[in-house]
């Protein structure tokens, strides 16, 4: 018996293609439009990529709370961390970046901004923290529970820190004003 390949031959609507096309260009075009005019973002999460690294030169936030947890990163499912949570913040030089392997060279990804950046609604799970820290109010508790996650809190009216370096796993914020954004992406050497 002898194996028979028939070729066949597909077709595309053209028109169907292009205004499917135009349409999506058209709204990721007015989505960048939108963040570009008003310098806001709306509930951005940045997780699933591994480990990535948050600096900046000054922070200072209103309503911290932290607690202990174990988190999934990109090498582990489940790994030590602490979450950070503040309600509002301001930032200084802010300076985000992720180092990716792409075949057999190193790119890094970087979010700056010249302008102080803006920031409600904060959640952070980092395996490092460096920094100056000033805490204004702060409480260490602790509380009898099964869940460990739960048996140590730290929390303060007011919290800054300055020359921060963090290593961080998942960020959310509920809103972000982030004016005189660049993003780059860069060849370096590990």
């Amino acid at each position: 018996m002898e194996n028979v390949i028939q070729l066949v031959e597909g077709s595309t609507n053209k028109k169907v293609f292009w205004s499917s096309l135009a349409s999506g260009v058209l709204l990721l075009g007015l989505l960048l439009v939108t963040f570009g005019l008003s310098g806001v973002a709306y509930a951005v999460p940045i997780a699933g990529v591994g480990d990535f690294y948050v600096e900046f030169d000054k922070l200072v936030g209103t309503g911290y709370k932290f607690y202990p947890k174990m988190g999934e990163t990109s090498r582990e499912t489940s790994a030590p961390q602490g979450t950070n949570l503040i309600d509002n913040l301001t930032i200084n030089n802010l300076h985000l970046y992720k180092d990716f392997q792409v075949g057999g060279q190193w790119i890094r990804v970087n979010i700056v901004s010249s302008q102080p950046v803006q920031i409600t609604g904060l959640q952070q799970d980092a395996g490092l923290i460096e920094a100056n820290a000033k805490f204004q109010n702060l409480t260490l508790q602790e509380k009898k529970n099964d869940d460990w996650t739960k048996q140590f809190q730290q929390t303060s009216s007011n919290i800054t820190l300055e020359k921060a370096k963090l290593k961080t796993h998942y960020l959310f914020q509920k809103t972000m004003s982030m004016n005189g954004m660049k993003l780059t992406v860069e060849r370096i050497k590990k």
